[in-house]
């Protein structure tokens, strides 16, 4: 058991080496925290709280509360899956409604409602859980709206190391800005889901973004911090 613990630690200290080493062009550092709580078998909500740097913006803090509805698990889902705290996984089909608030230093604040729909799909003979995740962001900021889609693909594998199971993935996220009419940015994350017992998980991850909104393009190379909760 020691032996599992110290690897695992070296895996952890790992990804985080790799985060600051390419943050050491922007000093960027993204904590989040989200607390999730279970309403019933298909209904959960959840609250978070998290530092975000998206597509041309500063960095600002997003707080805000969502409501997730699901679709049955799938038994391929299911078992793919079975160890991972995270209960939408094995649903084919998530849809979540939430509010966020992003206040901004030295500028009107955002009010934000995020709908969010989620597919989850098997990949059986490689034993890789595919995801594809549509997000709407609309903005309403100082009596102006603007809108955001985001798509997000993502490839999960679960592993095994005798009696621990951790998550590594990755994935490339891409948006359209309605205040640019293009698809102005590009992200690439790739990390790793760290559960402790029943109920705690971490996801530590890399993230590199390609603004192309404004001119010139800007390159972003950031840490991220997730702390999950799960009752």
């Amino acid at each position: 058991m020691p032996h599992i613990r110290f690897n695992w630690l070296k895996l952890v200290l790992l990804v985080a080496v790799m985060g600051c080493r390419a943050s050491a062009q922007t000093d960027q550092l993204l904590p989040e925290i989200d607390i999730h709580y279970k309403l019933s078998q298909d209904v959960r909500i959840f609250f978070q709280a998290k530092e975000t740097r998206e597509a041309n913006t500063p960095t600002t803090a997003e707080l805000g509360p969502s409501i997730e509805f699901y679709l049955r698990p799938l038994v391929s889902l299911r078992e793919m899956t079975r160890f991972d705290l995270d209960d939408s996984k094995p649903r084919p089909l998530v849809f979540s409604i939430g509010y966020r608030y992003l206040p901004t230093p030295g500028k009107p604040p955002t009010n934000r409602l995020e709908p969010v729909i989620t597919f989850h799909f098997p990949l059986p003979r490689i034993k890789v859980l595919f995801s594809d995740r549509n997000r709407g962001d609309l903005d309403w900021k100082n009596g102006g709206f603007t809108w955001r889609y985001r798509n997000r693909l993502q490839l999960e594998k679960h592993l095994k190391l005798r009696s621990f199971h951790l998550s590594p993935y990755v994935s490339v996220e891409a948006f359209y800005e309605s205040q640019y009419k293009k698809w102005s940015d590009t992200a690439l994350y790739a990390g790793c889901v760290l559960p402790f017992g029943k109920h705690v998980s971490i996801d530590p991850y890399y993230e590199h973004q390609n603004n192309t909104g404004k001119k010139p393009n800007q390159q972003l190379d950031q840490l991220g911090l997730r702390l999950n909760l799960y009752f």
